[in-house]
């Protein structure tokens, strides 16, 4: 056993090297500041001349009885921190210059990309954001497209459908469907209901499998440097049946992701873990250690739809003497599908580069819906 934890930390070390290298290397030299520094003056004077008809002087929308439109339900309220830090500078620029139409919003939300400049929808922007007060709320830049295999550490408010379909060998197939809630300003639940499906002797056979219930905490983000850090613990109960993979005992999975963005729009998620079932004679213990490499593309100066090519390289090793490392490589794209950016859809291929005897390459494709911008029928059109 011990043989074997060497091993593994030493597989581990390079990326502990180059998370440690880009971490303290962003910290000095990185920022993610517009090439216009905004003006919140500026941006106050702007504000008060013409958005403030609206949105009032606080920040929570003007009084009806001077307003002559009916207030939809994604009228915003910029003093509370939930609703704005989790939308990135982008969105709110593509509001503002183009209309709420742009992004699937009410058509009461006029476009003025003919009236304000691009640096001063800038300075409104950063007026707007001091209406959240607290300052512990992660902003929503840190909020990177979510890798199919890599957990990030943003906490979410999201739905996830993933299905993984073997592309050689014997048919089978395995759907996750993923709830993610955030709570407060720093934490995640996160349940994942898994369902399996597999050909076994040219008989088809179904069942739930290992559900998991995990809670995740950031514990640092900062925009300027452009880095997250979360730890998340997780058990897995064996409501899974064995005969298609599951577990046959509780298994513990608690984890580290960090994730770094640069101001090109490239980013880095690096996620460390191990599982600890109860019962290490029935499943072994192991430790995985997932890597996503990315660059999020998107046409009219980042206001449009994204497009964001990634890469994954997954390892994972049981604690056991003897033990190799399994590498799995996985190129993807993700796309957002809907005009509020809310749906997005990932479709990529896994395949195996290290003891491959007896696994096969998967086809893997999810479907995502942040609910917290809304239903799943709107913001289309």
């Amino acid at each position: 056993m011990r043989r074997c934890l060497t091993a593994c930390w030493r597989g581990i070390l390079p990326f502990a090297v180059v998370l440690i290298s880009i971490s303290s290397t962003r910290v000095v030299a990185q920022t993610l500041a517009h090439t216009h520094r905004p003006d919140i003056n500026n941006g106050r004077t702007i504000f008060n001349n013409g958005c403030i008809a609206c949105h009032g002087s606080t920040g929570k929308g003007a009084p009806q009885t001077s307003t002559e439109f009916k207030r939809p339900d994604t009228f915003p309220e910029f003093t509370r921190c939930d609703q704005t830090t989790p939308e990135a500078d982008s969105a709110w620029k593509a509001v503002i210059t183009h209309g709420g139409p742009s992004r699937g919003f009410s058509t009461i939300m006029p476009s003025f990309g003919e009236l304000l400049s691009s640096n001063e929808i800038d300075d409104v922007i950063a007026y707007i954001r001091g209406y959240c007060t607290n300052p512990h709320w992660p902003r929503g830049e840190l909020n990177l497209p979510r890798a199919m295999v890599t957990e990030k550490a943003f906490p979410e408010d999201e739905f996830v459908m993933t299905t993984a379909v073997n592309a050689s060998g014997a048919p089978g197939a395995k759907t996750d469907f993923i709830h993610e809630q955030s709570f407060g300003t720093k934490s995640q639940l996160e349940v994942d209901v898994p369902w399996d499906l597999q050909d076994q002797n040219h008989s088809y056979n179904s069942h739930i499998g290992d559900m998991t219930i995990g809670w995740k905490r950031v514990m640092f983000s900062n925009l300027r440097t452009g880095s997250i850090l979360a730890l998340q613990g997780g058990i897995i109960p064996p409501t899974g049946s064995t005969k298609l993979g599951g577990n046959g005992t509780t298994v513990f999975e608690p984890f580290l992701s960090f994730d770094q963005l640069f101001p090109t729009n490239t980013w880095v998620q690096f996620q460390m873990g191990a599982d600890l079932p109860r019962h290490p004679n029935i499943t072994p213990q192991s430790l995985y250690y997932y890597t996503a490499i990315g660059q999020t593309l998107s046409h009219d100066h980042r206001l449009g739809r994204e497009w964001s090519p990634m890469v994954e390289f997954l390892a994972n090793r049981d604690l056991k003497d003897g033990a190799k490392t399994d590498w799995d490589v996985l190129p993807e794209m993700q796309v957002t599908i809907s005009r509020r950016q809310h749906i997005r859809a990932d479709v990529g291929v896994r395949t195996p580069f290290t003891n491959t005897a007896g696994r096969t390459p998967t086809v893997n494709f999810y479907l995502l819906w942040d609910w917290a911008d809304g239903k799943f029928w709107e913001g289309w059109k």
